[in-house]
């Protein structure tokens, strides 16, 4: 693999604040999709469910659910993907782990179980995406200040998804990007047992 790839994906790679005035088209969201629902996850459950606010007025009904910090964010992004988790992944379980459908039975008789692992896999799938998103030529803006409660009620009054975190997606303004902060060394966050 060339050094550009990890480049590209890893170490020269940024979260942006601030946003070029260029569009991100439906084509490039859909080949982020196919890229990027590749990734694994537990039991091939692909709990994660994606949501792309495109157009000014889907992106206000998300912003009183922002933090302060998070507003003019959200409004310069050409696309805010809402990475959510579907309560009942599970029945999707016989098309997606066709080997094992039985196993669908286990999420839907563990409710605790099931969230937890929507949850993390629905994360997963998130970081996937940004990772898919930056080997497009995408930047990208991962985002926790908001309110999930109304995220959910804005978005998914049925209860049938839930957020998990957000995404801005678009072509970052290189020259706002603050300096590069520092990451823990595998001494500090690293164990071989």
């Amino acid at each position: 693999m060339d050094s550009t790839m990890f480049e590209t994906a890893f170490t020269e790679a940024r979260s942006f604040n601030t946003w070029q005035d260029r569009p991100v088209e439906e084509a490039q969201l859909r080949a982020l999709y196919d890229l990027m629902r590749w990734g694994p996850t537990s039991t091939n459950s692909n709990p994660g469910r994606f949501v792309f606010l495109t157009t000014p007025e889907a992106k206000e009904r998300l912003i009183p659910t922002l933090g302060e910090m998070n507003v003019a964010k959200v409004r310069a992004a050409p696309v805010t993907a809402i990475v959510a988790w579907d309560r009942r992944f599970f029945d999707k379980i016989p098309q997606l782990f066709i080997h094992r459908p039985e196993i669908a039975a286990n999420f839907a008789n563990n409710p605790p179980l099931a969230q937890e692992t929507a949850f993390r896999n629905s994360a997963l799938q998130g970081a996937y995406m940004i990772i898919a998103a930056r080997m497009l030529g995408l930047d990208c803006g991962p985002l926790s200040g908001f309110n999930a409660q109304a995220v959910n009620e804005a978005f998914f009054p049925e209860g049938d998804w839930a957020v998990n975190f957000l995404i801005n997606l678009g072509y970052g303004q290189r020259e706002d990007l603050f300096p590069r902060l520092p990451r823990l060394d595998f001494g500090s966050a690293c164990k071989i047992v």
